[in-house]
């Protein structure tokens, strides 16, 4: 035994590993399919949009769209919720912290990328780095628009400059950045929509790109760009994208077929997650409703004067009754018909009212009792009592806009859209509207309008035009920025009193102040 020992010692202490291939830039970025491989991380940074405390829900918390009231012992998260809500909010509020990680965790993976391969002798690495200039310059336009005074960095290897005037630029050279990068590669990109450039940010997502960035222009540079938002948005109509004929279409557990949709993050329960909104907003009782894997967190809720503007009372005055309209569910009704007013198709974009099981009965809620006002049946109520301490566990309509798999796992499979048609046709009337060109600009409006199933517009102003992009952009990312547009960002809402200008631009997150000392904080932060 010992000479056998002695025998095999040798073997052992030998660790070189035998090689069968060795991958390297020399030899791997060769083919297309090479380089979309290496191309997916670059996308693959977009699914962290779709949860809880992150860049969407900064967005939306903020505006008059959405709350997260404290219910009892849960949801108050040391105040931060309520801080977002009502405008109270200070540089040390976790939320903006996972905010800017995730926008510079996207810049940087396409710095890293773009590095790599500019040091590639190839035929494809030019059309590939143009590509990455386009996802990152959306990602810059994100960034400019949460937090204004934005770090500009766009080498991966470059050492941070020590003079914080080259290292963090204001709004305007933020919007210098984004709107060249974005008009240097369009030309570029690839020209087709659908197929294999599904998902990918072509000419037709950096054409609406640049519409959205024009059509706020004036605010984050002073200076309005109307025109150009009107042109960039005729150059994504020369694409062929047209409205459903069905606005919930757009996003339907399988909406890769949408006609309108321009660039989406492509989500997957299985292979690509992240999409939560089934635990961020339904209660817990919709486990037994939807047939969930998982029991939902009952957290987000519509705020009861914008679930009600869904309403059309244009040629029916009047008091506005409760309506109920939940989703196409095989456990829930579509509709108990209000006698006032037009029911809004879009109200799609909400669960609210009785909640029933598939075998037709109510759901309850297991920690009801006797003397709670919510009662035992889940019955989602637009109207919520309070915000805090004490807000009801069935208070405020659900967000019901990406429809919910019966059966389906605490992760959606729903395309998440950045860009679609329908946006840009209010983009398009907002800017003809700010030019006095009424016309045009109504027949944009009332082509979403006819849509949706409402009576149309003779003339616009200021509030309905405001109105009309919330029913239809209803948690796409877009209220907060629509209200600083017009002016109504910092007035009152449920629960919010005026607030100051300084909360239009989010403050620099204090961990990043703490390990980055050249950072300047926002004005009055």
């Amino acid at each position: 035994m010992l000479l056998g020992l002695l025998f095999f010692a040798p073997a052992c202490t030998d660790l070189e590993e035998e090689l069968y291939s060795d991958v390297t830039d020399d030899n791997f970025f060769q083919t297309d399919d090479e380089f979309i491989s290496a191309l997916g991380s670059a996308y693959s940074s977009f699914y962290g949009i779709g949860n809880h405390s992150n860049l969407w829900s900064s967005n939306e918390i903020s505006s008059d769209e959405m709350v997260i009231t404290t219910k009892g012992g849960d949801w108050y998260d040391g105040g931060v919720l309520l801080q977002l809500h009502q405008h109270e909010w200070t540089p040390d509020n976790g939320f903006f912290n996972n905010t800017w990680g995730f926008l510079y965790s996207g810049i940087n993976t396409c710095n890293r990328l773009i590095a790599q391969f500019e040091g590639i002798e190839s035929d494809n690495s030019t059309a590939y780095i143009n590509e990455l200039r386009a996802i990152r310059a959306i990602w810059y336009m994100w960034a400019m628009d949460a937090f204004g005074n934005v770090p500009l960095v766009t080498g991966f290897t470059d050492d941070v400059p020590k003079n914080n005037s080259d290292f963090q630029a204001g709004r305007t050279e933020a919007y210098n950045l984004v709107e060249s990068e974005l008009l240097a590669v369009v030309g570029d990109l690839d020209s087709n929509v659908g197929g294999n450039a599904y998902a990918r940010v072509n000419q037709a997502t950096a054409y609406a790109a640049l519409a959205k960035l024009y059509l706020n222009a004036e605010v984050y540079t002073g200076t309005a760009q109307w025109a150009k938002a009107i042109d960039m948005v005729n150059k994504v109509e020369a694409f062929g994208y047209s409205l459903e004929s069905l606005y919930a279409a757009n996003f339907a557990q399988e909406n890769s077929s949408s006609s309108e949709n321009i660039f989406v993050v492509p989500y997957d329960k299985v292979f690509a997650t992240g999409f939560n909104w089934p635990m961020m907003t339904l209660h817990y009782a919709s486990q037994n409703v939807f047939e969930l894997t998982a029991q939902p967190w009952n957290g987000y809720s519509t705020v009861e004067e914008f679930y009600n503007s869904y309403i059309d009372t244009v040629n029916n005055p009047g008091t506005v009754g409760p309506v109920w309209r939940g989703l196409a569910t095989p456990g829930n009704d579509l509709s108990v018909p209000n006698s006032l007013g037009t029911q809004d198709s879009r109200l799609s974009n909400f669960v609210v009212g009785p909640q029933l099981k598939p075998d037709r009965t109510q759901a309850e809620d297991p920690a009801a009792d006797d003397d709670d006002p919510d009662g035992a049946g889940l019955n989602f109520t637009p109207f919520i009592n309070a915000i805090y301490p004490n807000g009801w566990r069935q208070g405020g309509a659900r967000i019901g806009k990406y429809a919910y798999e019966q059966g389906g796992t605490n992760n959606m499979s729903n395309d998440f859209v950045i860009f679609r048609w329908g946006d840009m046709l209010l983009v398009r009337a907002e800017a003809n509207y700010r030019l006095g060109n009424s016309a045009a600009a109504l027949t944009d409006v009332n082509a979403v309008r006819a849509r949706a199933g409402v009576t149309p517009y003779t003339t616009l102003t200021d509030e309905n035009l405001l109105g009309e992009r919330g029913r239809e952009m209803f948690a796409e990312l877009s209220r907060r920025q629509d209200q600083i547009r017009f002016g109504t960002f910092g007035g009152t809402w449920w629960e919010k009193g005026t607030s100051d200008s300084k909360y239009e631009v989010f403050p620099i997150p204090q961990p990043q102040m703490d390990v980055n000392t050249t950072l300047t904080q926002n004005p009055k932060y």
